[in-house]
């Protein structure tokens, strides 16, 4: 009876209610707090901790910090977060940081999943150590979408404990099986060349063409072929001798700023002296300041920069240096300075210095090609051809005009040159070598020798059946009017590379549909005047043609998941770069994998709403709670 006189607006089951979806909003209010905030860092890619993050702190780390400037503005959000949230549900612990990103992580990775679908994909990878000592491996996976543009999606970073060919190999099936991919649409692999030379990425390579014989390998060329390059010229025994000859006398050079602002004094009275004796011209952007550059293991191009800018600025350089080794400030300034002065005053020195500048910047040119956004494989194994080309004939006709610039170089500083008639030794008039000459030494153990490297390293990396895939695939080229166009080399790429994409009954209707497909494409608005396969495949998405042909549109859109078609290449080199950035930082682990993915695919990122993120969040919490 007394319940029935109650005012049913105060009866305790209704007061609980409104208590607790009072309690629920301010919670969910938190929580998309919390989401934001990390949404936000990740995709900066900075730190989200702080040192010191108790509430008497100055600087509480970027993600309290962030919370409390989102509190400023918004006085319901003021009212839940932080110091006015209740202890045991604040949701900014660590713990649910790594949640949220996890949970970001998950959406990127499913919608890649369902980009992908049942396309063919390519695998593009690389490894790298952590700052831990730990070896990550990041995939990339490569593919052709429903508009028929090339993506390169960056999918996840993976601890192996060695990278061994099996390690790798296993971690890879694991990562692709636990996401759901068929193994089987894997159509090409691309990577790291210097890794892969060392003999664990050929293992790798060997292993999934063992079990996907049409998982074809690829040097990628995302990743930067100049650093392989430089890797391989080390094993002559004379130019590995030489980077550590640069590396110590361009820091010996530049090793405070005082030693960089005298040498910027000395050369700009050289190129002052020049311009008065009208040895130079002058102009806009011309007799620019530089100074030397040291080689990064990782930069590309910096040892082609390293050794130009020794050739430049080598006067100026041996200038600062002898007045360091006169009135250096300690005895080690004047040691390492005299050091570096015998250095520079090296035959050899200059000898492999103008060698490499050669060499470096005739295989410069191919690699800054291949990284051209508009850049196709109708080109890609022309270029490398022509580069071989140009060595080889550098090697068999080019020794008596380089040895000429060597000596009017070492005629113009200075520089004593050897008699090549003479023995030649090493160190010590004792230790003669073979009873060589030093005609023969430098001729064949340092000239050929380091063109020969560069030569195997290209061939190698474009192996017999994959420069025949690549031409054959030229025949796609819709350039000058298809003019390359050849329907029996097309349905020869078809039958011999794809034998499990297209049946012989396919083959043989692909035969007429390409005789229709080249009368069409050169007179329709969307197909003509096109400038790469990658264009044709994205012309065909667009104007509905893929349809009508679909054999045609199929063989496309497998060349194109090669890993060597660089029209987003660039990108993944990006990735690959950022992620050993990463690796080689102080970063912790729990945050590498997923917040590397949400910075790098952004694009994804941002077609996620608040509410979306938060329904996960909710889910994922609920799926804890029941497993415990």
């Amino acid at each position: 009876m007394r319940d029935a006189l109650l005012n049913q607006k105060q009866h305790i089951g209704k007061v609980i209610g409104k208590q607790s979806s009072a309690e629920v909003k301010k919670n969910r209010l938190r929580v998309k707090a919390s989401i934001d905030s990390a949404r936000w860092l990740a995709l900066q890619g900075v730190a989200f901790r702080g040192h010191d993050e108790t509430p008497h702190s100055k600087n509480r780390g970027n993600f309290i910090e962030l919370i409390e400037i989102f509190s400023s503005y918004n006085q319901e959000v003021k009212s839940t977060v932080l110091g006015n949230a209740p202890k045991n549900a604040k949701y900014t612990s660590p713990d649910i940081q790594k949640q949220i990103l996890h949970v970001l992580a998950k959406k990127v990775r499913n919608k890649i999943f369902e980009e992908i679908g049942d396309s063919k994909f390519s695998i593009i990878v690389d490894e790298a150590c952590d700052e831990s000592q730990h070896e990550q491996m990041a995939i990339i996976l490569r593919f052709v979408d429903t508009q028929g543009l090339i993506q390169e999606r960056f999918f996840d970073v993976v601890h192996v404990r060695d990278t061994t060919s099996m390690t790798l190999h296993t971690s890879i099936c694991l990562t692709l099986a636990s996401h759901k991919f068929v193994i089987q649409n894997l159509r090409g692999q691309g990577y790291d060349g210097a890794s892969n030379m060392r003999g664990e990425w050929n293992g790798l390579k060997a292993l999934f063409l063992k079990d996907h014989p049409q998982a074809y390998y690829v040097h990628c060329m995302a990743h930067r072929l100049q650093l392989a390059l430089v890797s391989a010229s080390k094993d002559v025994t004379a130019v590995h001798e030489f980077f550590i000859d640069l590396a110590f006398i361009v820091n010996a050079v530049n090793a405070s700023s005082k030693r960089h602002d005298q040498l910027e004094v000395v050369e700009a009275s050289r190129i002052a002296q020049l311009i008065a004796g009208e040895e130079i011209a002058t102009g806009t952007g011309a007799n620019q300041m530089s100074t030397l550059q040291r080689a990064g293991d990782t930069r590309w191009s910096s040892h082609l920069n390293s050794i130009s800018s020794v050739i430049r600025l080598y006067e100026s350089s041996y200038k600062v240096l002898e007045d360091i080794k006169k009135d250096g400030y300690t005895a080690k300034n004047k040691g390492d300075a005299r050091v570096a002065l015998r250095k520079m005053s090296s035959f050899e020195f200059i000898f492999t210095l103008l060698l490499l500048n050669d060499i470096f910047g005739t295989t410069d040119t191919l690699c800054r090609a291949l990284q051209h956004k508009s850049q196709d494989i109708v080109n890609a194994m022309s270029l490398v051809e022509v580069t071989k080309m140009v060595l080889k004939e550098m090697r068999d006709e080019g020794w008596d005009s380089f040895l000429a610039k060597v000596i009017k170089f070492c005629n113009d500083y200075g520089i004593t040159i050897p008699d090549f008639s003479v023995a030649h030794f090493e160190g010590r008039p004792c230790r003669q070598v073979d009873t060589i000459t030093n005609e023969h030494h430098y001729h064949f153990d340092i000239f050929n020798a380091a063109i020969d490297v560069q030569i195997e390293e290209l061939r190698s990396r474009f192996e017999e059946k994959v420069v025949e895939l690549l031409k054959l695939s030229s025949s796609l080229d819709p350039t000058n009017g298809y003019k390359a166009f050849d329907i029996d080399a097309i349905c020869s790429l078809a039958r011999k590379y794809y034998p499990l994409d297209f049946s012989e009954k396919e083959i043989d209707r692909l035969a007429f549909q390409l005789k229709i497909f080249h009368g069409t494409a050169r007179t329709h608005p969307a197909l003509e005047n096109l400038s790469s396969v990658a264009e044709l495949c994205h012309g065909l998405a667009e104007s509905g043609k893929a349809k009508d042909f679909d054999l045609v549109d199929r063989l496309i859109r497998l060349v194109l998941t090669l890993p060597v078609s660089t029209a987003s290449g660039e990108r993944a080199f990006s990735a690959m770069k950022l992620v050993k950035t990463k690796l080689r930082n102080k970063m912790s682990d729990d945050f590498l994998a997923d917040g590397l993915i949400i910075y790098i695919e952004r694009d994804i990122v941002d077609t996620f709403s608040l509410d979306d993120i938060l329904s996960d969040f909710i889910d994922l919490k609920e799926r804890r709670v029941r497993l415990r």
